[in-house]
């Protein structure tokens, strides 16, 4: 399944990378690989993840507290947001 991604994706990933790239240059690479292997999880079985708000659904990493939120899409997925899980509940719904 193919995976779409909605534009402001990148800003909140390099915002990441560049964060833990400041604490240990290898702290961001690992999350990195941590995010890519759960997209390829998401893609190849989406509904194995709960359903959130408006038809998303929430993938939660395991070592770091961020989480990204997708829908599905004909023939794959779209990711919206890439978030902390500390941001409020409603950061990045109103992208499509």
């Amino acid at each position: 399944m193919k995976v779409v991604y909605h534009p402001a994706v990148q800003r909140d990933v390099s915002r990441i990378l560049n964060y833990y790239d400041g604490i240990n240059d290898r702290l961001g690479e690992e999350f990195w690989e941590e995010l890519n292997a759960f997209i390829q999880q998401a893609s190849a079985n989406p509904l194995r993840f709960h359903l959130e708000a408006q038809n998303r659904r929430r993938v939660n990493l395991r070592r770091f507290p961020y989480h990204f939120l997708f829908r599905e899409i004909p023939d794959g997925i779209r990711i919206t947001v890439v978030r902390h899980h500390k941001q409020h509940p409603e950061h990045g719904l109103q992208r499509r």
